[in-house]
């Protein structure tokens, strides 16, 4: 496995991947022929079923790693009650989808992405232990919305309880927008994995309000340029002293901009992988199919 693993959010998305016509359910198929890893967002909105994890594993080649999110009723996003008997039952349910991952020796992480209004205080510090336990052997990156994590008052004190409680910083590159954004923080907290995401820096539509139909679309409409990769580049560097292998999301796909900047990463890292998929020849076998 290379040191530096480079991938999207989601596969479905990403129009300058495939050709005309590809199918929707061969669209992970030609993704893996691009990057070889890849965070899941279904399951932050429902604990995906069997049938859908095994595709997805025989979808990719045998080096592929998955990053799929949290449960939104695990991380505080799920407005009303959880679709699950208790909060345990809910913990239990989501690692037995994750099983046939594990099996396959394609989950690189799970990630718990809090939401703007989960601050620092005691409570929310006790629900982090708690999450931790439930996930037993699972390695977990833990990314904040709310800026009082890294405060001057709990800047340090967020980074050892991180290290201490085994959980892999989710280092991010967003806009620096108040009160509901985090500073990039340049510091992993386990020795064998780094997560970084990149989200774009739109300031103007990062704080647009969690309605309608298009407030997504607006938040994550950005392209990186060159000088700002490059910049990422030698923060890249300075991280690989610190931690083996660091996985790279780009996620500033409102216009369709994260699949070519990933790429434009992939080139200034001068980084090729080999064991990818082959290219699917979709836009035959697709026509066939209708």
């Amino acid at each position: 496995m290379s040191t530096i693993q480079i991938g999207l959010t989601g596969w479905g998305d990403h129009d300058s991947l495939y050709p005309l016509k590809t199918n929707t359910t061969n669209k992970l198929q030609e993704y893996a022929a691009h990057f070889p890893t890849v965070e899941i967002d279904a399951s932050f909105y429902a604990v995906q079923p069997e049938r859908n994890i095994v595709k997805w594993i025989n979808d990719t080649p045998d080096t592929f790693q998955f990053i799929p999110k949290a449960y939104q009723g695990m991380t505080g996003h799920l407005r009303g009650d959880i679709p699950f008997e208790n909060k345990e039952m809910m913990f239990k349910a989501y690692m037995q989808s994750l099983e046939p991952l594990k099996i396959a020796n394609k989950l690189a992480m799970v990630l718990f992405q809090f939401p703007p209004w989960f601050d620092c205080r005691k409570e929310n510090v006790a629900y982090l232990k708690w999450c931790r336990e439930q996930m037993g052997d699972i390695e977990v990156a833990l990314e904040f919305r709310n800026r009082t994590w890294f405060s001057v008052e709990y800047f340090d004190k967020t980074l050892q309880f991180m290290e201490a409680e085994k959980w892999i910083h989710s280092i991010v590159d967003e806009p620096q927008a108040g009160e509901r954004s985090i500073p990039t923080v340049l510091h992993p907290t386990d020795p064998a994995k780094t997560l970084i995401r990149f989200h774009g820096r739109n300031v103007h539509g990062w704080n647009k309000p969690a309605s309608g139909d298009n407030w997504r679309d607006v938040r994550y409409l950005y392209r990186y340029n060159q000088k700002e990769l490059l910049e990422w580049k030698q923060h890249i560097q300075s991280l690989q002293k610190a931690t083996d292998v660091i996985y790279l999301l780009f996620n500033n796909n409102s216009g369709g901009d994260a699949a070519d900047n990933a790429k434009m990463m992939m080139n200034l890292l001068d980084i090729s992988y080999s064991g990818l998929a082959q290219m699917q020849l979709s836009l035959f076998s697709d026509e066939e199919e209708r």
